[in-house]
């Protein structure tokens, strides 16, 4: 059984800062670090919309690579996909004068003064629509801009280890297991060449293709 102790318990884990950013495209970068403390690797994404650069569940850069991301483009938000993706939200909200949008079930204890709270048919920057996944994490949601032949960003609702390949959040960290798997097949009507995980490697190609085998798969074993 795939060991997700991290679901818990990250947003309270003191994060080291990541080594290295990667540019996948123009507008697209990741960037990742283990994390002692809950023993697995945490991932960071950027994405680059027409207002400017969301940081998504953002774990900390150093100075030098922090520079090749902004100077690339203005960063204007930061997005925290789920209860368990504070990370380091606030101190880049404050450090770089911008909203943390999530939804407000994701800070359930208090609420940051920085925080834009999502609702409804809101896209962020103007082209990054926001998808609520229900039964998973807290305030789980999901990204969508469909230029470029789509990408999808989550957080603990898919994740993408080596040893495992794309996989459900196990039933032991969701809030309803069945409700989060009937959620999922709405993201097919979103085309998406890639997804980019908070845990797991990115799927660069085929992305529509790889979570439709994965649900068609979970239907023929009900």
């Amino acid at each position: 059984m795939l060991d997700l102790a991290y679901c818990s318990n990250s947003r309270h884990s003191p994060l080291v800062t990541a080594a290295e950013i990667h540019q996948l495209s123009p507008g697209l970068w990741i960037w990742q670090q283990y994390d002692p403390a809950v023993k697995v690797n945490l991932f960071s994404s950027a994405i680059r919309t027409t207002a400017g650069i969301y940081v998504i569940d953002p774990i900390p850069l150093s100075e030098d690579q922090l520079r090749l991301l902004t100077g690339c483009d203005q960063i204007v938000g930061i997005i925290a996909t789920n209860a368990n993706h504070h990370r380091s939200a606030l101190a880049y909200a404050d450090r770089f004068l911008v909203p943390i949008f999530a939804d407000p079930k994701a800070f359930p204890e208090s609420k940051p003064r920085r925080l834009t709270a999502l609702s409804g048919d809101l896209k962020i920057g103007g082209d990054l629509e926001v998808i609520e996944i229900q039964g998973a994490v807290a305030g789980e949601i999901v990204l969508y801009q469909e230029s470029n032949g789509g990408t999808l960003v989550v957080g603990d609702v898919l994740i993408n280890f080596e040893s495992y390949g794309l996989a459900f959040l196990p039933r032991k960290y969701c809030d309803n297991e069945k409700r989060m798997r009937r959620s999922l097949p709405q993201l097919l009507s979103r085309p998406a060449e890639r997804i980019f995980f908070a845990h797991g490697m990115p799927i660069l190609s085929g992305a529509t293709a790889r979570l439709q085998q994965l649900l068609e798969a979970d239907a023929q074993t009900k």
